[in-house]
This record gives structure tokens, sequence and C-alpha cells, in this order.
């Protein structure tokens, strides 16, 4: 039986309620191309129904194994300049983020790459005034981490059910166009 993309897609649109969003997201995500999944991701991280991107990226972090973890933060951080860098070191309040930042990112530099030991010493909270800075210096790091999510679908599914239905309708309208 060959599984019909556009159908299942089309049968949420058509009456999906945010209960049923887990099973619909979870078979689109194993059929739909990476591509096509990153877009729905992407339209969902920027819409205004659902928390603002740093907020989401905290959730997720939260949710994610440290290797996830690890591959999070080294896309985030890795999207910054380094004068971004150096102003999230020296803007963080109490030493706390600032020193675990500075030690991530030697100082400001972008670091070769965070160890998943490393990444998991920090909160969500953190990962959110992490992911929240560099959405504001580099607009586009949300559609890159969407690109990343799009590899790590399960995690996706911690959002809820009305972020999902957000992220399968975008889909069905791509898929339809």
């Amino acid at each position: 039986m060959v599984f019909d993309l556009g159908s299942l897609l089309s049968q949420f649109t058509g009456g999906g309620t945010a209960a049923g969003a887990t099973d619909h997201f979870d078979k689109v995500a194993q059929s739909a191309s990476p591509d096509l999944l990153s877009q729905g991701l992407s339209a969902m991280f920027h819409s205004d129904q659902t928390p603002p991107f740093g907020q989401m990226a905290g959730q997720l972090f939260g949710q994610a194994n440290p290797s996830q973890q690890a591959g999070m933060l080294n896309q985030i951080l890795g999207s910054m300049g380094p004068g971004v860098l150096g102003s999230l070191v020296s803007g963080a309040q109490g030493g706390g983020l600032g020193a675990i930042v500075g030690q991530l990112t030697q100082g400001g530099a972008a670091p070769s790459a965070i160890t998943p030991d490393q990444a998991s010493k920090l909160t969500p909270e953190q990962v959110q005034v992490i992911a929240s800075h560099a959405e504001q210096n580099n607009p586009g790091i949300v559609d890159e981490m969407s690109s990343f999510y799009a590899q790590h679908a399960g995690l996706i599914k911690t959002l809820g059910g009305a972020a999902l239905m957000i992220a399968l309708a975008k889909m069905a309208e791509k898929h339809q166009g």
C-alpha cells in the first residue's frame, strides 16, 4: 500500500483537532520530505498563535537528550558572529549564563563543537535567552533551526497539538501548491 501524504494532510485540514494532531504529525513526519517538514516547522515558529521562538526552543531543549541539546546549541551559536556572542556573554546577568556561554564559546569565539556534557549544564531557561538573542540578531536562525528540528521530529511533538496543527496546515498548503 502506497502512503498518500496529500490525502493525510487534506484529511487533517478538513477536520483536524489538536488532540489528533500528534498522530497525524507522526505519520506526516515519517513520509514528508525534510524540506516540507522544515517549512511547516518554520511557519509554526513564526506564527503569532504559538509562543515566541526562544520559548519554544527552550522547551524543546528541556525535552531533548544531551546529544540533541548539543546539536541545538551548536546550530544556534554557530549562527552568531563573534560580536553577537560577545554581547551575549557580557550581557548575561549574575555571571551564570555569561560564564557558561563564555566557557562554551571561549570568550566570544564560536566553539568548534559543544559536547553533550557541556550542553547538559544549561537549563531550558538559559537556552531560551540564547535562542531569543540569536533570533534578534539573525532572524534566519528560525529557518535554520526548523531544518534541525525536521531531523528530530519526535521532539516537536512535545510542543503540543496547537503548535502541530499550525505546522500541519502549512505543510498541507505547501504540498497542495
